[in-house]
């Protein structure tokens, strides 16, 4: 067995498993028009691994690099050896990404997918320049809650001690809006350490 076979039954082999093991994801990193997969096929396309290194960890790099020659190596003998190369080199660079983040890998999921309209948001602000829209957008959402949660806390503890029974409906409320509120604000002031 040559050693370009070899390698594309290892590949072929890996990528089979990844795709029966696990579900396909729902993050946005893990679609295949997401920016991680994006700048991979670049990669690809162009022979230079250097764009998707952005997006791993410097300890994932040697992996990334090791994948990137492998894939190169095998995309010539064939339209399924390209295909299976690139899906391997796609898969691998999700995978550390995620993995970077701390988050689960589960599969690369399909192009135009449905985002959180807070990714799409995000993602339009910096095409545009500006977080004004993105500001605005999340900032309603967040009033809504509140506002929503203040509302049921309050007419619910407005008959709180009538009975047993409506003072633990109070209290469900009160915990509700206590535990939103919470929730905010530890995102709000809270430092990500997730890096790519």
């Amino acid at each position: 067995m040559t050693e370009r076979l070899r390698t594309l039954v290892i590949l072929c082999s890996m990528i089979i498993l990844g795709f029966g093991a696990t579900p396909l994801a729902r993050a946005h990193c893990d679609t295949l028009d997401g920016p991680v997969v994006t700048d991979a096929r670049n990669a690809l396309q162009s022979g230079d691994v250097t764009p998707v290194l952005k997006w791993v960890q410097k300890k994932y790099e040697p992996e990334v690099r090791t994948a990137f020659t492998r894939a190169l190596a095998v995309r010539g003998e064939s339209a399924i050896a390209k295909e299976l190369a690139d899906t391997y080199f796609l898969e691998t660079v999700v995978r550390l990404h995620r993995t970077g983040e701390g988050a689960p890998y589960t599969g690369l999921k399909p192009a135009g997918a449905e985002l959180n309209p807070a990714v799409e948001g995000a993602d339009k602000a910096l095409v545009k320049g500006s977080v004004d829209e993105l500001v605005r957008m999340l900032t309603d959402e967040v009033e809504k809650g509140i506002r929503k949660r203040f509302q049921e806390a309050q007419q619910a503890r407005n008959s709180a001690d009538q009975s047993v029974e409506s003072g633990r409906e109070y209290v469900n409320a009160y915990v509700a809006l206590i535990h939103y509120v919470e929730q905010l604000h530890g995102a709000a002031t809270e430092e990500t350490n997730a890096t790519p």
